[in-house]
């Protein structure tokens, strides 16, 4: 099971003080994310946006979100609403951003509002689910990697549009921005735009230099979709290039049900997890653990920050 260090205190109620105290801590919550890889900050007592803004700014300047294949909606600078996603479905477990050329090294989230039943943020640390997976699954992809394609609409269809995704109308822009990613790219006819990435599926740590499991292959399949949605999405697409997301071995052979059983199972096998509380913050390393979320009922406002 992965271990999620707690750190529990009467933290100040004054957002300034309580700031200060997180900021005295900073050094000491880094220390703990290099070897559990998830830190939760006990009734710190954050009530707003604002106020997780504030606290997540002792560890540097926000990660720009944008360009990312979640549903989520900006509150402010550099805080987002956590993965707009129908309450009553998982999120599996995933790396943020992992798809990409770039990503943040630390998620923060914070609790407003608990839900009523379930709604937990699971974590499952990477280097277990490596060391833990079937050889021949390690094995394929270690050696292909995964490319994740991305099927955008240009204003109507499934999922979401590239205006939406880049945050801008400018075709100019995107191109550079995808370019600059190291990303294969066309636009099509009617006006979508196909996107193909290829990434490694394994690396290591910058400052650990641990070898984790790292990539969101699972998420990006169709298998992964609730079979109604699955099923409905498959007929409206001449094929899986088609969907609005999918995902192959990074040679372009199809990625095998069984291979990515296994990886569910085995990142499931090694989560751990907690009920949020409001106050709440928990920050993660995101590329020593993989994070998701639990279906839930009643009211849920969770937040996220990247650094």
């Amino acid at each position: 099971m992965t271990e999620i260090a707690v750190l529990k205190e009467p933290y100040p109620a004054d957002p300034a003080d309580r700031r200060e105290r997180v900021a005295a801590l900073r050094d000491h919550i880094d220390e703990r994310l290099l070897d559990t890889g998830a830190v939760l900050l006990r009734g710190l007592g954050v009530t707003s946006a604002g106020e997780f803004h504030d606290v997540v700014s002792c560890f540097g300047d926000p990660f720009d979100a944008y360009h990312g294949n979640s549903p989520r909606t900006n509150v402010q600078d550099g805080v987002w609403t956590s993965t707009e996603y129908p309450a009553e479905y998982d999120i599996s477990l995933h790396n943020e951003l992992s798809q990409a050329s770039r990503w943040p090294r630390r998620l923060f989230f914070c609790c407003l509002v608990a839900p009523q039943t379930g709604g937990s943020t699971p974590v499952s640390d990477g280097r277990a689910l490596l060391d833990d997976l079937d050889p021949g699954v390690r094995s394929r992809f270690e050696s292909r990697g995964v490319a994740y394609l991305q099927s955008l609409h240009g204003g109507y269809g499934p999922g979401k549009s590239w205006q939406e995704t880049y945050q801008t109308d400018d075709r100019a822009i995107v191109e550079q921005l995808l370019k600059a990613g190291d990303t294969e790219f066309r636009w099509t006819d009617d006006g979508d735009l196909r996107i193909r990435q290829v990434r490694p599926a394994v690396r290591n740590h910058p400052i650990t230099g641990d070898q984790v499991w790292f990539n969101q292959a699972e998420q990006f399949h169709v298998s992964s979709l609730p079979d109604a949605t699955a099923q409905a999405l498959l007929a409206m697409a001449e094929s899986e290039d088609e969907l609005p997301q999918s995902a192959t071995y990074g040679d372009g052979s199809p990625i095998p049900p069984e291979d990515l059983a296994n990886v569910r199972e085995t990142a499931r096998r090694g989560e751990s997890a907690f009920d949020w509380q409001p106050g709440d913050v928990l920050a993660i390393d995101n590329m020593l653990v993989m994070h998701g979320r639990h279906a839930y009922t009643g009211s849920r406002r969770i937040l996220v920050a990247m650094t």
